[in-house]
């Protein structure tokens, strides 16, 4: 199995660290790698947008070529996992985008970019997973705030005290916070047992 983590910007080698950490610890054959190219997609059994800004990552991904494919890959059920700027780049609506800001509009859910402040107001707390009983260490850096969710296919897997900080609809994981920041794999296995 590979897993695309695209590499354009934002913190590329944490996930794939983290992810060929869980595949090791899930005993699955594979890695993850640096996707750049749309040559590249056609390796991939799932991908991750990962957390960096998500202006930069919109154009990047335009002018890669990315993009389009990206789209059609997830519209047609490859698993994907965003964080952070990944999670705004895969929302349907998002307050307080740049007017040039494409996003991939996969998920059904409306989020407030950098809803939480400044880099100076990042902070670490514990996060309630739908699946597992223990709590997970959110890392939440300019994170976006899911202020909405937009259809019943959009179930929360993840809360901080009361409110969703993470979704999953179908074939698609959204995240405010950044699992990769951390040394527990479980949501990256979580994840990939989506593609396996």
């Amino acid at each position: 199995m590979k897993v695309g983590v695209i590499g354009l910007q934002g913190d590329v080698s944490e996930h794939i660290d983290a992810t060929n950490l869980a595949l090791k610890k899930l005993g699955v054959s594979g890695e993850a790698i640096w996707l750049k190219k749309p040559e590249q997609l056609k390796e991939v059994s799932a991908i991750i947008i990962p957390g960096g800004e998500s202006t930069t990552i919109s154009r990047l991904m335009q002018k890669t070529g990315l993009f389009e494919p990206v789209k059609k890959l997830i519209e047609d059920g490859l698993p994907v996992m965003g964080t952070c700027a990944g999670l705004i780049m895969l929302s349907r609506e998002v307050l307080g985008a740049t007017p040039e800001q494409r996003f991939l509009e996969v998920l059904d859910v409306r989020v407030n970019r950098n809803a939480y402040g400044r880099q100076v107001d990042s902070f670490e707390a514990p996060v309630r997973l739908s699946f597992d009983d223990e709590p997970f260490i959110g890392v939440f850096i300019r994170a976006p705030r899911i202020v909405e969710l937009l259809s019943d296919r959009v179930k929360p897997l993840a809360w901080l005290e009361d409110r969703v900080v993470g979704v999953e609809q179908d074939n698609i994981i959204g995240l405010e916070f950044h699992p990769e920041l951390t040394d527990d794999t479980r949501v990256h296995e979580y994840f990939l047992k989506k593609a396996l």
